[in-house]
């Protein structure tokens, strides 16, 4: 089981490292079409601007909207696949991780499906505690159905850190001094519970 998890992660992060190198070898060229570096009657930029320029058109569009210059597209479509190439290996390590978690709480009878369910609730407090800090950065409303469960979670443990300590030129640094603190108390625990 865990052999065919190292070879599934293996193969994703080879294909999207290809991507991204990929997207990067586009964006290079690209950006030398649009910026005329390149000769535009050259049969390359010809390539680009009928086969590739239709493919960035999206990301084109909300680089515009979002008041930036329409050659910057190809370097915001390398950062989208790269920022999505982390997410998508930090999501599959993570479920890699539960899997194992659970194969080893249920073999260790019911004490180990305490411990199991012990160590999953310190984990999704933490998840909690970074969506909460990662939504306060983005324009999504807490009342998000997306994003309340973090609030409900989270605000349990934040309220009265923040009667504690004050905030730090108008930073709240509740959730960070939180999430440390549940990492301690997660090691203690499970210290404790062996």
């Amino acid at each position: 089981m865990f052999a065919f998890f190292t070879w599934f992660r293996e193969i994703l992060r080879i294909v999207l490292l290809s991507a991204a190198l990929i997207m990067a070898a586009i964006a290079i060229v690209d950006w030398m079409v649009r910026t005329r570096r390149i000769n535009p009657f050259n049969p390359i930029a010809r390539f680009f601007r009928q086969r590739i320029d239709p493919l960035l058109e999206p990301v084109e569009r909300r680089v515009l909207r979002a008041g930036g210059q329409p050659a910057n597209a190809p370097w915001w479509a390398l950062v989208a696949i790269v920022i999505i190439g982390i997410i998508l290996l930090a999501i599959f390590d993570f479920a890699a991780g539960l899997v194992a978690d659970l194969m080893v709480g249920v073999s260790g009878g019911v004490g180990g499906v305490f411990r199991l369910v012990v160590y999953w609730t310190f984990t999704v407090l933490r998840i909690a505690i970074l969506v909460r800090v990662i939504a306060s950065w983005l324009p999504i409303s807490p009342y998000s159905p997306w994003i309340r469960w973090s609030f409900t979670l989270s605000e349990p443990l934040l309220r009265p850190l923040r009667r504690v300590i004050p905030p730090f030129r108008s930073i709240d640094i509740t959730p960070i001094i939180a999430f440390f603190a549940l990492g301690i108390l997660e090691a203690l625990v499970r210290e404790w519970l062996r």
